[in-house]
């Protein structure tokens, strides 16, 4: 394969992987949304919902997969112009992002069939209370943080290489602080993140085999 060509595949590819990412955990978030009330003291969702969130967990894997395959193109177009101080915030926040969805869904699911194995003792012996507060703790507080730092690293990456356009930079910069601020208020906001790496790519899409960013000559990155 020719540089060129190279050059004109990856950007599609990061832009493949992140619109998959961005529907299937997108869809994955509202149906756990839906069937998770808000109110921690309701329980019958576990009877009622069951199906659902089950759905839903089992889209997951797969985002992890395409957001794992959207970091890694998106690396390998930035490649040597990439500052290694960002470069490892980028990946290791992005790392951490994924296994902490893994984790959160894994306790959901193991919720789940504690509620089916012993449907009494689960709220008995607290398990219910430690395994939703586990779940919401890990989703919200610690996933959606590493997804921010996401945006803000790759935001700086992009402003420094200039290779993504100022208002695409600043529309990262904004949403990645919704999510270190507005996450606890509104659980609304988890999708934020999808929503953001959907943007991302559909950017990737439209400008992957032009010269340049925003009129200026090809650069070493992204969108070149």
């Amino acid at each position: 394969m020719t540089l060129t060509g190279r050059r004109l595949r990856t950007p599609r590819a990061a832009a493949v992987a992140g619109i998959a990412f961005a529907l299937l955990l997108g869809t994955a978030y509202v149906l756990i949304r839906l069937s998770i009330p808000l109110d921690p003291g309701e329980s019958q969702w576990l009877a009622e919902n069951a199906g659902t969130l089950r759905m839903a967990l089992g889209l997951i894997p797969f985002a992890g997969i395409a957001f794992l395959w959207f970091m890694g193109v998106v690396r390998d177009r930035i490649g040597d112009y990439e500052d290694r101080f960002f470069s490892t915030v980028f990946f290791g926040s992005g790392l951490l992002f994924l296994a902490m969805v893994f984790v959160s869904a894994a306790a959901a699911g193991s919720l789940l069939v504690a509620y089916a194995e012993f449907p009494d003792q689960i709220f008995d012996t607290g398990i219910y209370t430690f395994g939703r507060d586990l779940t919401n703790r890990v989703s919200s507080i610690y996933s959606m943080r590493m997804a921010a730092v996401f945006m803000l690293s790759l935001a700086t990456i992009g402003t420094r290489t200039r290779t993504m356009p100022l208002w695409l930079n600043i529309a990262t910069y904004f949403l990645a602080l919704v999510l270190l601020f507005v996450i606890n208020v509104n659980l609304w906001a988890f999708l934020v993140f999808p929503a953001w790496v959907l943007m991302i790519s559909v950017y990737f899409l439209i400008v992957g085999g032009r010269a340049g960013v925003s009129g200026t000559s090809a650069g070493p990155g992204i969108a070149s």
